[in-house]
């Protein structure tokens, strides 16, 4: 497993702010996934410069979505 690169922002033991190659590792979905998913609103981000910063708490949100879709009939 290879290690996530330094975080864009850390709060001494967790990020807080990702980027899309950080949280295409940590969710196993491709680029044009992430952005897609950005671009469609189901995952919130935020931009700092050209940098486009994915929060914790949208992560965290997203895959609550996901979980929710999964228990749909």
């Amino acid at each position: 497993m290879t290690a996530l690169r330094e975080p864009y922002w850390s709060d001494e033991h967790a990020a807080m702010l990702y980027r899309v190659a950080d949280v295409m590792r940590l969710l196993s979905m491709s680029r044009s996934v992430i952005y897609e998913q950005l671009r469609s609103g189901r995952l919130r981000s935020v931009k700092q410069g050209r940098t486009r910063l994915i929060p914790a708490s949208a992560i965290t949100d997203y895959i609550t979505l996901l979980e929710q879709e999964a228990r749909m009939p």
